[in-house]
């Protein structure tokens, strides 16, 4: 080990943590030099750091959220990471848009397990004005009467101003559309739509006054210049909740045969989001139980303020029986009100998966 180099490699934390303390921003070079690091030693220094930036802006509260699958299966679109694609075989459960009762079932268990945020999702490429908008407004609103957790959704595309707008009206305060990855890396894992038109469902959000859970999915086979690239992406659309997904392949899909990361590229990661990103929530969603296994508390300590919690929507998370344990023997709590961490996303790859 060049002690040299492992000394200014911490210095350099030092310097851009006490600026992004004070309020600071890292260039994009600053931010890949943090994620270049590979002395595991300046990794669990640039965690401490991260946990010290997570404490200051999030305090030691953690926002719950949860998803109910409101339609399964059959989407037209081909990202690779997707096992609710009509292009490949995976066993994946289909079925139609459910009534509002299926969601208010899943409401009233949200509540009850500490969560603020339920997130209505479904598998298909987006929404267009007509009557399966208007179905799905039914269901926000019948969720958002109930008044027992805040009314999320992740819809797909929105192309159309009047359908975001439509979708605020109905009750939905936070959405979630992911950017999945880098704008260079896009196409690599999806060729049915573009990194541009869910640049363009973000701004019809963002002018219809809906609050934006935007992320992304990390271990497609993108370098870690892409995972830069995203978390810059993510602080110049103005994401206020960044749910974080880690691949876990699924047998059927183009990634079936793809390496998942270990558990210390996945912290250090989760780490230089929160240095990039220092007040947005970041929320750990699908593949944490999967990826991370033992190592899971450890991502409090790399920066996270929020929590997918309950079943993804083609793989199973750890009971949430066991998250409520593992916040309180860290010291944790729940956050209790309506602001914070949004819906995470879509599950297609073992995580909540596509917005």
């Amino acid at each position: 080990m060049n002690v040299t180099l492992v000394a200014a490699d911490r210095r350099l934390i030092d310097e851009l943590g006490e600026r992004v303390l004070a309020g600071g921003e890292l260039s994009r070079a600053e931010a890949m030099r943090l994620f270049n690091l590979e002395a595991s030693a300046d990794v669990f220094h640039l965690l401490a750091w991260a946990n010290r930036i997570r404490e200051a802006f999030k305090g030691n509260e953690v926002q719950l959220c949860s998803i109910v699958n409101a339609k399964a299966g059959g989407c037209p679109e081909d990202c690779s990471f997707c096992a609710q694609s009509a292009r490949y075989q995976t066993g994946a459960p289909r079925y139609g848009l459910v009534d509002s009762g299926a969601v208010l079932r899943a409401a009233e268990e949200a509540a009850q397990n500490g969560v603020i945020a339920l997130g209505i999702v479904a598998a298909w490429r987006g929404l267009e004005e007509g009557p399966l908008l208007e179905a799905v407004c039914e269901r926000v609103r019948d969720l958002a009467r109930a008044g027992k957790v805040r009314p999320d959704a992740s819809l797909g595309l929105i192309k159309s101003q009047r359908v975001a707008d439509r979708l605020r009206e109905a009750g939905v305060e936070c959405y979630n559309h992911n950017l999945e990855s880098s704008a260079r890396f896009f196409p690599s894992h999806c060729s049915t739509h573009t990194y541009a038109e869910r640049l363009e469902t973000i701004g019809c959000l963002k002018r219809a006054g809906i609050r934006l859970c935007c992320g992304g999915i990390i271990g497609l086979g993108e370098t870690r210049e892409d995972r830069c690239d995203l978390a810059l992406a993510l602080r110049e659309v103005g994401a206020e909740s960044v749910p974080l997904n880690f691949l876990s392949p699924i047998p059927g899909t183009p990634l079936a045969g793809q390496t998942p990361l270990c558990p210390p590229e996945i912290l250090r990661t989760i780490a230089c989001f929160r240095f990039i990103l220092p007040d947005r929530d970041i929320l750990i969603a699908g593949g944490r139980a999967a990826n991370l296994r033992d190592t899971q508390s450890l991502v409090f300590l790399a920066g996270a303020s929020a929590l997918m919690v309950g079943n993804y929507l083609t793989t199973l998370n750890q009971p949430v029986e066991k998250d409520l344990a593992m916040l309180k023997d860290l010291g944790l709590t729940p956050r209790r009100g309506r602001e914070g961490a949004g819906v995470g996303q879509v599950g297609q790859v073992g995580r909540v998966g596509r917005g």
